[in-house]
């Protein structure tokens, strides 16, 4: 009488099953649709499969699981072992046959849908589930009695083995097919996109497949190269956007497009040469071929967007801010004159507005707001910010011209982040003496050792977390008024606030070069920070709010600026400090979701349908939350939540008032 069948229970599904006594492990998973990699079809060459024995008795499942249920370990599993680390007590489901009831554990690595952990402790996992796989197969060699091509084969193997419908193959695949098959010995590596379509092959077993998210900044251009087996980050680098010789900022960029003939069309030369240059360090940099590169995924305003695509943005240069197209895209990389793998795929994220872009949906997609009850507000802070305001019952975005202040452009001593370049401020509400640390050194200015430690770089300007700081503190020690008017009086009680002319100025650094905030540079600072506030404002003002319960700062600059400094100069709404956090990239982080997780393209491309777009170029409102921003914090808003931690001077107005008064509003960028 034969032995009854084995019970066989996959954790942590929970989905189990009864298997005759011999059967394969990786068969028993498949049936059961469990959850476990494979690439190279049950051969024992890839490792994915890897299972855990649990051992003992488990009354809830009913099993008693032993080691000694599987068969012995195989000579195939201790070749691979002698290769590749098989830890102690794991086997290779590809190579073991069940033998008796079994509680088996597939760990998170095995797992094709594993969750790929983010660092930020309230940030949502990514489920790893590429568009790119790969496949490993055995291909019938032709004979004169078949007449069925080399393709036929290989997509009967496919179906064979990975349970493939009809599939089609790019042109340069049927190029290399032939030659891969006969070097491979009917042995060849496929990748296969999307379930449909074939976009590369390899001779022989080939298990490296990488992506890259890419964030198009106008500034700056950051790009992350993913293993999109295992989700792992294996290289980031950045670059300046080469655009800037055409403009500092965005705007600047449209009217060279404008008035040059050709000019767009440089531009998109320029980021495409660059991507090319990035996407080649980073290969570089991990050890890999950047033709193991198979997908990419961009994110970037929509000026950054139209440019890398070819399309002339001179429609968003003026009202009503055309975009050619709000939605995603697919693309093949050949065809934005990417040296990238040739099958490679490209996916834009989908744009909200004339100027709220992709980026903007990178960053929806890396916060979601629309999961939370809270009212949360995110902001990407640059030369235009974009605003997201929401919850699960509405999402609003916006865009504010803040200009290029907060990234030290437009300010007298203002440098971008670079070593040597003053970073955080501290002015002695007493003496008003200053001290300051510079971006490559951890000593404040005031210790002996500084000196010596800058002495590579110097001390060479400030950059944009330092101008929020050190206004913030010299609004805080009574040197500037609410009103962003430097005191003059103070003259008399320290000699760092010096007359310029018919206003004053704050002298940070008296080395070479000499460093200090005039009155102009607290003027530019108060129109960028009010532009900012002011499109928050109507926001608010649209959802019926006066509070938001949680803000998150993005963007290069907004992940190093010190959150209370930034609510001290009234740049973000009063809230709890303690929900007020940076967000890192968040752009380039929904860029990298949309690269791992092929079901997230479509969750961004329905919530940005969700989002209500606010035009603040034709808000009737806008000035009027413009000029009460320019305040500090706010000339009308009390802070209460900020003086619980902050102790804000009393409101003064100096016995001369110097300088001209707040400027009109300019579209300093878009």
């Amino acid at each position: 009488m034969s032995e009854p069948d084995a019970l066989v229970v996959f954790t942590p599904s929970g989905k189990r099953g009864r298997f005759p006594r011999g059967t394969q492990l990786l068969q028993a998973a498949r049936t059961l649709g469990v959850d476990l990699d494979s690439v190279c079809g049950g051969r024992a060459l890839c490792g994915r499969c890897q299972v855990l024995v649990m051992e003992g008795d488990f009354p809830k499942h009913g099993v008693s699981s032993h080691a000694d249920h599987l068969s012995p370990l195989s000579e195939v599993e201790r070749s691979y072992a002698e290769r590749r680390p098989l830890p102690t007590g794991q086997r290779l489901s590809c190579s073991t046959q069940i033998q008796g009831d079994l509680v088996i554990d597939v760990p998170a690595s095995s797992q094709v849908h594993r969750q790929v952990v983010r660092k930020a402790a309230d940030a949502h996992p990514i489920t790893l589930n590429p568009l790119v796989h790969l496949h490993y197969v055995e291909v019938r060699e032709p004979d004169m009695h078949d007449p069925a091509g080399d393709l036929q084969r290989l997509l009967e193997a496919l179906n064979r083995e990975w349970k493939f419908g009809p599939l089609r193959a790019d042109l340069h695949v049927l190029q290399k097919l032939q030659a891969a098959l006969r070097k491979g010995e009917w042995r060849v590596t496929v990748a296969v996109h999307a379930g449909t379509q074939l976009i590369g092959v390899w001779p022989g077993f080939h298990d490296r497949v990488y992506g890259l998210a890419v964030d198009v900044g106008s500034t700056t251009i950051a790009a992350h190269l993913c293993n999109l087996e295992s989700g792992e980050v294996v290289a980031s680098s950045g670059a300046m956007n080469p655009q800037i010789r055409f403009g500092e900022d965005l705007m600047s960029r449209v009217s060279y497009a404008m008035m040059h003939p050709g000019g767009a069309q440089q531009m998109t030369a320029a980021v495409r040469d660059a991507l090319n240059s990035l996407a080649a360090e980073v290969a570089r940099e991990a050890g890999i071929d950047v033709t193991d590169i198979l997908e990419l995924t961009v994110v970037g305003n929509p000026i950054m967007h139209h440019l890398l695509l070819g399309i002339d943005p001179t429609e968003l240069g003026g009202a009503p801010f055309a975009l050619a197209t709000d939605s995603a895209l697919g693309l093949h990389a050949s065809e934005l004159g990417l040296s990238v793998h040739p099958g490679a795929r490209v996916y834009t994220l989908p744009c909200i507005a004339g100027h709220v872009g992709a980026d903007a949906a990178g960053m929806l997609l890396s916060e979601r707001p629309d999961l939370s009850d809270k009212l949360t507000l995110l902001v990407d802070v640059g030369t235009n910010a974009e605003i997201v305001l929401g919850n699960r019952e509405r999402l609003l975005a916006c865009s504010s011209p803040t200009g290029p202040a907060f990234e030290g452009a437009q300010i007298s001593s203002g440098q971008r982040a670079a070593p040597g370049a003053i970073e955080r401020v501290r002015i002695d509400r007493d003496t008003l003496e200053v001290k300051f640390k510079v971006i490559g050194s951890n000593l404040w200015s005031n210790q002996p050792e500084f000196a010596q430690a800058v002495a590579a770089t110097g001390v060479t300007g400030i950059c944009g977390s330092g101008i929020i700081e050190v206004i913030a503190e010299m609004y805080l020690a009574g040197i500037i008024t609410q009103d962003g008017v430097i005191d003059g009086e103070l003259a008399q009680r320290s000699d760092r606030i010096v007359q310029t002319g018919r206003t004053y100025a704050y002298i940070v650094h008296r080395g070479t070069p000499a460093l200090q905030i005039t009155q102009n540079d607290v003027r530019a600072i108060q129109l960028a920070k009010a532009a900012l506030r002011a499109g928050v404002a109507l926001l608010m003002e649209h959802v019926g709010s006066d509070r938001v319960d949680r803000i998150r700062l993005a963007g290069a600059f907004g992940s190093h600026i010190d959150v209370k400094y930034a609510m001290v100069l009234g740049m973000i709404p009063d809230c709890d400090l303690f929900n007020v956090s940076s967000a890192g990239n968040a752009a380039g982080t929904g860029a990298r979701i949309a690269l791992l997780d092929s079901d997230s393209r479509k969750t961004i491309e329905e919530l940005v349908r969700r989002v209500e777009k606010i035009e603040t170029a034709i808000e009737p409102k806008f000035q009027a939350h413009f000029v009460a921003a320019m305040g500090i914090p706010h000339s009308s808003e009390p802070y209460t939540q900020l003086r619980k931690v902050v102790t804000l001077p009393p409101v003064k107005v100096p016995a001369a008032r110097s300088g001209a008064g707040p400027r009109g509003r300019r579209r300093a960028g878009s």
